[in-house]
Parts: C-alpha cells; structure tokens; sequence
C-alpha cells in the first residue's frame, strides 16, 4: 500500500493482490508518460505544440480544478488567458447534461444494455455529444463501467449497463466513439472497483489480478481502445491504495498495459494527496478545493511548489498537460478558440447571477443563456426507451393490447409527479413515475410522458373505458378499479442512486431487492381480483419476483427500466404493439439476495478501515447463478417476443493469422519535456496589480514558498524519466493489438416464424474450459430484424481475447489448452445450437 503525509511520500513494496499466491510483483511508477499512436498521432503533435509554448503555472492551471462551484460547470480547471484558451468545462453526466434546461434526458445506461443494439448505443452516444457540445462543455462525465454491477443492490447500477464485461464493454466503445465523434471528450468512470455505495470514500477492495483483468478491467480496455480521452479514477481503495493514486490500477494498469493516451481525472474530492497523486498517475483534479493553507487545494500553487523542488519531475507534470490537451484535440475540429463558449450556469436557472457562485466576490453577469439544444433526439429517446423494454411473461394472449373494452391503471409510479417532473432535486423521490435513479447520474427533465397519461391518450382514441388509481397502499380501492376491468396494468418501482441522498431509507444502495412504497402489496391485491393483471416494472435492476411469475392471474410482465423522458410513449408502443419487444435482460433475477453468491458489504467490522475481499472472483451475476445450480427467476438475456423464430445451420470458420500471438516488448523513449521552466520566485507568484477571487484556487506559489529545498524526496522510481520496458499485454490503447485479431467467425441462420415482424437478439456464449471458468461466457450478440417468414445469417467474431484467460506468472493473456464449446441462443439458458470449438489455427 502506499502511505502518504502531506508532501512526503513513503512507499513500501508494492503488492497488487491480497488473494493468491500465484500473483507477481507489479511496479507502478514511473508513471508512464503518452506516445500518440493508433489515431492519437495529430492530436498528439498538436499538444506538444501547444504545451511547449506554456509557462509552468499555465501548465498547472490546466491540471487543476478552480474549486467546487467556483465558475459555472460542475467542474473547470483554470485557463491561459495569454492565448485566448478558456477553462475546461466538465458537466455530469452520462444519460444526459445535468443542471440546465432545454436538454434531454435520455434512457439509462441500463436500458440501452437492454436493447443488445450496437447502433442505439452510438447513437444515444451522438446526440448526448451534441447537447453537451451545444452547451459549451468539453468534457462529459460518462459513459460508466463502474460499478460494473457486483452486487445487485448497487445504487449506481442503473448509470451504468451490465454486469457482464463483454456487454457493458460494447456499450462503452460505442457510446464512446458517439460522444466523441461530436467533438465532446467522453469520460470513462468510475475506474474501478467502486461497486457499492456504502463506505465508498474509503473501502479498501481486495482483489486478485485474475479477477481484475477478465471482469472489472474489460469494459475500460474496451474504452481505451474506442479512444476515450478520459477516465475518472473512482474514491475506494484497491488493495491498500487509495484509486486516485494507486500506481498498480493507474499506471501499471490503465496508462501501460492497456496504453492509455488521455488524462485521468479524480472524481469529485478523491484526490488525498500532492506527490502520491501526482507520481501515482492522476492528470487533472476535480474539483480542485479541498487542501490545506496556504493554497487551498492539493494542486494548484501546491503542485507547482512541488515541481520547482523537484519533488515531481517536469516530465510528470509536462505529461499531465500533453494528455490533456491530446484529448482535446483529439475531439475537436478546427482552432480551439472557435469552441462554443459555456452558456449555462450549473448553479442557477436565472438569466443572471454571480460568475464565480461560492466567493463573495464574484461579479454578476449574465450566466445562462437557456439554448436548447434538444433537436429532435425526442424520437430516438422515445425509440430506445421502447426497444428496451424487457418482456418477461406474456400468457393467454394477454400482450399486445387490441382495443380492450375497459383498462385499470393501478399505482403511483404510473402517474405525473406533483409539481413537474424536477419537483424532487436530482430526483431523489417517489412521488409519480420513475423514469431514472437519483444522485449526480441525473439530468433535468425537459418534460416526462408518464405512462398513465400514454395509456389515457390511447384508450381515448380506442374508446376503451379507463379507470385511473394513483396511490399504493388504499389496496381495497385498487382492488375496486381493478375487479371489472378487461386488463389491470399495475405499475411498480425500486429506484436507487448515489448515497449522498438517502431515500425512504436506503443511502444510494437498495437495502433488498423488494419493490418500494408497497409495490409487493399492490400485485398482489390486484391479482387476487384480475385475471389479467399486467405488470410494469421501473427498476433500477433485478426483484424478487417468483411469486408474480407463478401467479396464474399476472399475465404479463415487463421491465421498463429507467427509459427517460419518453417513458409512457415508449411504454404504449409496446403494449399496443406498434414496437414488437426486443430487449433482452441485462442482468440475472434471483429469487433471493443470497442467490447472487457476492454481497453488499452494508455493515463493516471496522467502520473506520472498512475491507472487502471479492472471493468470489469472476463468479458474478449469471456466471454465479450456473456455477452454485441455482435456478433464477430470469436468466441474463432473457426476453420474449409477439412472434417466434428459429435457429439452423451453425457453422465455425477459422482463421489464419499473419503472425502467431508475441508478446509486447522492448523499451519506450525516455520521458520528454516540453518548453523550459522558468524557476525564479518571481514568475511563479502573483503578479502584481492581480486580485485573487477567494476561494478560488490559483497555479501560483506562496510568496513564503522555500522553492530551492529541499532535495527531492519523492522515491527514485517514481521520477525516474528514463525509458522503461513495455509490457507483455500491453503496446496499443486496449492492450496488446493482437488481441483483437478475429480467429473465428461462428454463423446461424435465423427465421421469423411468427405472424408479425420482429427483432431477435442472437446471443453466442462460448465455454473456455475447466472448473476455474464459469460454464460459458458472452462473447458476441447482433440484432435481427425480420418480417414473417424472412430469414437471415447472422455472423459473430471471436477475438484472441475473447478465448483467452489471463496469466497472472506470464503477465500476459493466453489461450489455455481446453476443449472449448460454442453455444448460440436467445439468452443464457435458452441455447439453440452448439458445437465444440476447433483448436485456434497453427499461426496463433
């Protein structure tokens, strides 16, 4: 682990897993310093240009944040007025532009999972990338792979898309390259392990480097090789260190195997330190504030004092800048003073207000413009939110509607929230439907489409008699609508978020996986008295629901998820049948919270130093389920349909590589160096005549400030700018370009054989082999859109990575010697075809 105090810095040997004795000694320092390469190369040599030409405090203005609410983005770092370039603008988050008005508020990360579409994902992507980029922001902070989602009862979940690795990796690059592709840098958050909510400032995360690479580190490879300009290093603990200045996870992980080209920026107040920070990777500090005197802040005039000692070395801090500013350029067409300006104030919905909101100081002037920047991304969120929806059971005909004589609408989360849908800051309530979890993941509402006003709107054109109860817990007047209606659709929720805000007692995290505000009740009293009672599901992930699945008067049910401002539209499309269901469960549902093998950690021995172990290694969600012969519920990728299709012809195609599998090698360029310092006293203070905004964080050192003392005592290691060995894994962003050469193609031909059209989600699950792998594992989905009768060959890629494990002695990924097996099929459990898997060609 690495103790840290103030400005010295003490490391002892570094150790980089506490499970297993088969895991090597891993080095993380030097921090590793960007190279450009694989479509970095023009960003690159743009920055080294820009950055040459910076004095040392400008450099270190560009790392550090001014301080929480100290301009008008959730977070910006200071500016170089010399050369016209504004501060960075960095706005939450990843369904949407939080804190202003005339955006949109799109589907959950969650629900585009659910949709298994690779082109939903890039496009939610684009049209996010284009409301933040019309808004003046630079940097959004998402899309998120973690929480990958451990645990179930995750409060954060829901921000992110799915449990599996492979998925919620696809998801990431796709939503990446949309966000980007609008000339707004994406960031991948919150890197790694922050799993839960509870004790997540300071949970130290045990884990083995097996687990790390196949589960949790997947998706972020998958992020860094979409190019991704940043990645959020998240408030726990990994085994011992804190993540923001963990060299194994940043610098050995992030910056050298998977050769990370961006800038990695902590999380709002998960910065601890100057030199450990500093030397342990971290890039840029958000939100900035947060030190002691004389500075304020941890960088600032604290991180410029730290390079005139020669406690971090110039290349450090020269790397900080390049990254930054590669990111930029990477995104950005054009001269950077052509960018928009920021138009909007996080802090305020008024047209005036101070500039800098937490001084007293501040001058007042015009700080929202209220732009829309909405377009027409209404369609796409109302078209997601539909192909999300999740149909889980569907008997006696109950799905879709035709024109019912009468319809009951039973529940508050079916209803308009009182007082507009942003009554309840970052929606931290349930008082009408739930169309996203709260905490910092929200955006502000434009409007909500609940579903009881859809489903109104649709009984009135059908001339169906419509009954309308809005509470949970009179059951004796839901049971009265309910009694005589043709179809009881009965609407329930269990939202989650961040554990700033604890709500009807659960502090971010579920506390189970029941339904809320007497949910359970509600089905059941319903169907007690409707033989066909339909159940609509806003959730923030899986419940308990066997006793619904086996009620023989609930017909019907779905799982909406958190589908945005479009809710009740997208909801009606698939009801009435206009959009045939295709979502596929991104999770697994258990019949218990044990079930689930890992658990939420709600309690610590040791509240002050709270640990946990991830024993149970890869062994998560579906993987667990199938490991401990568990039946669920629901397995992972289940989902039904309003017609039927079948599977035939399963054929395998292996590839010739060029050249067999080796290994990264050899040895960097020693670390560069941009521009010469200037090191006197007094190009490094305030100038004269400048008046300091408090408390505003500033680049400059104390005038007091001992900057030629004392001699360095950062360890040798960590300044050590000569060039340093590449890794095994590593040479590419995304890790060891041979990875992803295709070794197999495996092809089915799938038909509609239903009566209306349809889209399927092929789902390939290959079986690495042994005990010490789950039995098989997603590697590969598509999307089949079919009209009756009409078949179609559906082809997916199997990467190196895809059969390989990780080698923790070899520090490198192999394909182990196993029999392996294919499966093709429409989730987890329903397998259609399969077949072994020949043995990989010679030249791999």
């Amino acid at each position: 682990m690495t103790a840290l105090f103030g400005l010295f810095l003490v490391i002892p040997a570094v150790v980089i897993a506490s499970t297993g004795a088969d895991t090597p000694f891993a080095p993380g320092f030097p921090s590793p310093w960007a190279s450009g390469g694989s479509g970095w190369d023009e960003a690159y040599e743009k920055a080294k240009k820009f950055v040459s030409s910076l004095t040392l405090v400008e450099k270190v203005n560009l790392t550090t944040g001014t301080g929480w609410e100290a301009d008008r983005c959730v977070g910006s770092t200071g500016s170089v007025p010399r050369l016209g370039f504004r501060a960075f603008c960095l706005e939450d988050g990843p369904l949407g532009v939080r804190y202003t008005d005339h955006n949109s508020a799109f589907p959950a990360g969650i629900n585009v999972a659910a949709t298994f579409s690779r082109d939903l994902m890039r496009r939610r992507g684009e049209e996010m990338g284009e409301e933040f980029l019309g808004k003046g922001i630079d940097v959004q902070l998402g899309p998120v792979a973690g929480p990958l989602g451990r645990v179930p009862e995750g409060g954060r979940n829901w921000e992110g898309f799915s449990p599996d690795p492979y998925l919620t990796g696809v998801a990431m690059a796709e939503t990446i390259k949309g966000i980007q592709s609008r000339g707004v840098v994406a960031c991948a958050k919150h890197y790694i392990l922050n799993e839960q909510e509870h004790y997540r400032n300071r949970i130290d995360v045990r884990i083995d480097d097996r687990t790390m690479h196949e589960l949790y580190l997947w998706p972020f490879a998958d992020a860094v090789r979409a190019g991704v300009g940043s990645v959020m290093c998240s408030y726990n603990k990994i085994n011992g260190a804190f993540a923001c200045e963990n060299e194994w996870t940043t610098n050995y992980l992030l910056k050298n195997e998977l050769s990370f080209q961006g800038f990695v920026m902590s999380d709002w107040g998960a910065q601890h330190t100057t030199l450990g920070s500093a030397l342990g990777g971290l890039d840029m500090a958000m939100p900035g504030d947060g030190g002691g005197p004389p500075y304020g802040a941890l960088w600032g005039g604290a991180l410029t004092e730290a390079v005139l000692k020669g406690q971090v070395p110039q290349w450090r801090l020269d790397d900080m800048v390049i990254r930054i500013m590669a990111a930029f350029y990477k995104v950005k067409s054009g001269n950077y003073t052509s960018r928009p300006d920021v138009n909007f104030s996080a802090w305020t919905n008024k047209t005036t207000g101070p500039l800098h909101p937490l001084s007293n100081q501040s001058s007042i002037g015009v700080v929202n413009e209220f732009v829309n920047v909405q377009g027409d991304h209404a369609a796409l969120i109302r078209e997601i939110g539909a192909k999300s929806v999740v149909l889980l059971k569907n008997e006696k005909a109950a799905l879709p509607l035709n024109k019912p004589q009468s319809m009951a609408v039973i529940g508050n989360d079916a209803q308009d929230t009182p007082g507009g849908p942003n009554a309840c800051p970052e929606r931290g309530c349930i008082k009408g439907t739930v169309a996203m979890g709260y905490g910092s993941g929200t955006a502000e509402f434009p409007y909500l489409v609940s579903p009881a006003t859809a489903l109104e709107l649709q009984a009135a054109t059908d001339n169906t008699v419509f009954t309308n109860t809005t509470g949970n817990w009179n059951l004796a007047a839901a049971k009265a609508a309910a009694s005589n209606a043709s179809a009881a659709i009965v609407f329930v929720t269990a939202t989650a978020g961040e554990n700033f805000i604890t709500l009807d007692g659960n502090a971010g995290d579920r506390n189970n996986l029941t339904l809320w505000d007497n949910g359970d009740e509600l089905i059941r009293a319903v169907a007690s008295v409707n033989p066909n009672t339909i159940v609509v599901l806003h959730t923030a992930g899986p419940v308990i629901l066997e006793y619904a699945k086996q009620h023989p008067n609930v017909t019907a049910i779905l799982w909406a998820g958190f589908p945005g401002q479009e809710s009740g539209n997208a909801l009606a499309d698939v009801l009435y049948g206009r959009v045939n269901p295709q979502g596929r469960s991104p999770f697994t549902w258990g019949k218990s919270v044990k079930d689930y093998g890992a658990q939420l950690m709600f309690t610590a021995p040791n509240p002050a130093l709270p640990s946990q172990t991830f024993d149970e290694g890869v062994f998560i969600d579906y993987r667990y389920f199938d490991k401990a012969a568990i039946a669920p519920t629901w397995w992972f990728g289940s989902g039904l349909s309003y017609t039927t299709f079948s599977y035939a012809r399963l054929e395998i195609v292996v590839h010739n590589t060029t050249n067999p599998y080796q290994a990264a090698g050899g040895l960097t360029p020693p670390a560069p160096t941009y521009g010469t310092l200037d090191r006197t006293a007094g190009a490094n203070v305030v100038p004269d005549g400048f008046r300091k905004i408090s408390p505003y964080v500033y680049p400059w050192v104390s005038s007091s400030a001992n900057v030629s003392g004392p001699a360095s005592v950062s360890p040798t290691a960590a300044i050590n700018g000569s060039a340093q060995p590449v890794l095994p894994a590593g040479g590419a962003p995304g890790g060891n370009a041979r990875l992803f050469d295709v070794l197999y193609t495996i092809s089915v031909s799938i038909t509609n054989t239903g009566k209306v059209a349809g889209t399927e989600i092929p789902q390939l699950y290959v079986q690495l082999g042994g005990e010490d792998n789950p039995f098989s594992v997603l590697r590969g989905f598509d999307e089949a859109a079919l009209e009756p009768g009409q078949s179609k060959t559906v082809a997916f890629s199997l990467t190196r990575r895809d059969v390989s494990n990780w080698n923790t002695t070899s520090q490198n990924w192999e394909i182990w010697d196993r029999e392996k097996f294919v499966f093709v099929g429409s989730s987890f459990e329903a397998i259609r075809l399969n077949s072994t898997l020949p043995p990989p060609p010679a030249s791999a």
